[in-house]
């Protein structure tokens, strides 16, 4: 089940909002410019499988979602249980990260935690599979994949990759420990 937990910046132990609901966690991040939706995954995949094999697998479903949005990118992360918290992609994730056109974070199977760093909160968005996260040009964000990942996220964006911010905002938040 996906979730969203809201925090105030100074407050990251006290959370002032939680919601289970996809509904209310839709219209919430709506109200700050962020898209959640379901976008069904209609094949098995594993995570783990290559780049090659998730997008061809997906292809059809993927280029209707790139048409229809305007993405010109996509990145494929797909890994199974065998990073944990000190490898480098994983503290590289955990960096505050600024989007430098629109974005679509779509988990096609797994789970993981992107945390959105919009204005004075810190909206943290457990996503399961099926889900679309769409960040408008200019969010800050970071995602965490958990102690030991187990998933296959694809990243769609319509500019550059995300630049770091050098905010250290992401270690004092909770992480996805399952």
């Amino acid at each position: 089940m996906s979730s969203l937990t809201v925090y105030h910046q100074s407050s990251p132990d006290v959370p002032s909002k939680l919601l289970t609901h996809d509904e209310d966690i839709a219209a919430t991040l709506a109200e700050v410019g962020v898209g959640f939706e379901r976008w069904p995954v209609e094949v098995s995949l594993k995570p783990g499988q290559s780049q090659d094999e998730v997008l061809g697998a997906l292809r059809p479903s993927l280029d209707e979602l790139m048409v229809e949005r305007g993405y010109a990118g996509v990145e494929v992360l797909s890994l199974s249980c065998s990073r944990t918290y000190q490898d480098e992609p994983q503290a590289e994730m955990l960096e505050e990260l600024c989007a430098a056109g629109a974005q679509g974070h779509w988990l096609a199977a797994g789970r993981g935690l992107f945390n959105l760093h919009i204005g004075e909160h810190v909206f943290a968005v457990l996503c399961e599979k099926d889900v679309l996260l769409s960040l408008p040009s200019g969010t800050r964000y970071w995602f965490d994949q958990g102690a030991f990942p187990h998933l296959i996220v694809l990243e769609l964006r319509t500019g550059s990759a995300a630049s770091c911010t050098g905010d250290p905002i992401a270690s004092a938040f909770p992480r996805l420990e399952a």
